[in-house]
């Protein structure tokens, strides 16, 4: 595994003193490694954007550390903090771009805050604007680009310092599903061709199994879970995970008072529906699928289904027997609760 380029370490943040405080985070502690895409997934309030913020200490945290390429971020004075920034650019939902600026004069002002000449400035900005496949909008105004042009501005503006992270704070949530997938896939490009480290902050699961290797998941200011993407998806552990993950809902409260359920996961094998097919023509059982939360990860199948057994005992054990001897599958017997 590649060296650690962001090391998280006991890190707390709590806001207001007293009565009064929010812990927004609570001891926290993640290894990001380099180059790779991570991301880190919660429901709102769950301290994703603080967690981020804190990252690169425009959130100052309370307590703990933030390592960046080994260097303390917590311990640096003001001037020392801004140069080491540069390492570290961000991306945000709101794209956040001067108005009165054209995009390459976006894409120009980190270097002109650098001091870098105004000549090699230009250059450098046409060339990223050409990589973010903008090469065209060199001259036109923010206003003038569609939602998916103004965010690809942005990244390319980041790209400016040429910093080894970039941190994306909910880039996607504005955008409709075919330009967050292209900004999903420039995302992964730059990656691989620069070798960017990118940490994707997000309340969407279909964002992290697109492009994340890892992922931690928060839940109201502490990592519920961490690893890899396929893991948790075949097994999460946690309640918080599993809300995520399913967000469908294959619940035991879908099971009927006098049913008997299980709910079947599946870890990473093929195929999900020639199960149910099979469970019929090889035990002659029938089974009704009472609710389902699957997804194909890289062609192979994760997710759960919630299945109503057969009411005749045998019937019921023969059909359990059959889907636990499956590659890939496990099952656990759901009991109703009212």
């Amino acid at each position: 595994m590649s060296e650690s380029i962001i090391k998280i370490q006991h890190l707390t943040k709590t806001f207001g003193s007293g009565a009064g405080s929010v812990h927004a985070l609570e001891d926290i502690s993640l290894d990001i490694q380099q180059g790779e895409i991570f991301g880190i997934i919660g429901l709102s309030g769950a301290g994703k954007s603080t967690l981020v913020r804190c990252m690169n200490l425009l959130e100052r945290p309370t307590s703990g550390k933030v390592l960046i390429n080994g260097t303390d971020m917590t311990g640096l004075g003001e001037k020392d903090l801004r140069l080491a920034r540069r390492d570290v650019t961000m991306i945000f939902q709101s794209f956040n771009l001067l108005m009165q600026r054209t995009c390459l004069k976006n894409v120009c002002f980190p270097m002109e805050l650098c001091g870098a000449p105004r000549e090699q400035s230009r250059r450098r900005a046409a060339e990223l604007l050409d990589l973010v496949g903008l090469g065209d909008k060199a001259d036109a105004y923010p206003a003038q680009l569609s939602g998916g042009q103004k965010q690809r501005v942005a990244i390319a503006r980041a790209l400016a310092a040429e910093p080894k992270v970039l941190l994306c704070d909910e880039a996607t949530s504005a955008l409709d599903p075919t330009t967050t997938a292209s900004i999903l896939g420039l995302l992964k490009d730059l990656n691989q061709k620069l070798g960017v480290t990118v940490v994707v902050i997000t309340h969407q699961m279909s964002v992290i199994e697109e492009i994340c290797s890892r992922v931690a998941i928060l839940d109201g200011g502490v990592v519920a879970e961490c690893g890899r993407v396929a893991e948790i998806f075949s097994n999460p552990s946690t309640d918080a995970a599993r809300c995520l993950v399913y967000p469908g809902g294959v619940r035991a409260e879908q099971v009927p008072p006098s049913a008997r359920a299980v709910r079947v996961s599946f870890n990473g094998g093929t195929v999900y529906q020639p199960l149910i097919a099979s469970l019929a023509i090889d035990c002659g059982v029938k089974v009704n699928i009472l609710g389902a939360d699957t997804r194909s990860i890289d062609g192979h199948a994760y997710g759960t289904m919630l299945l109503s057994l057969p009411d005749d005992l045998n019937d019921a054990a023969r059909a359990l027997s059959y889907i636990r001897s499956q590659p890939n599958v496990t099952a656990e017997e759901v009991e109703y609760h009212a």
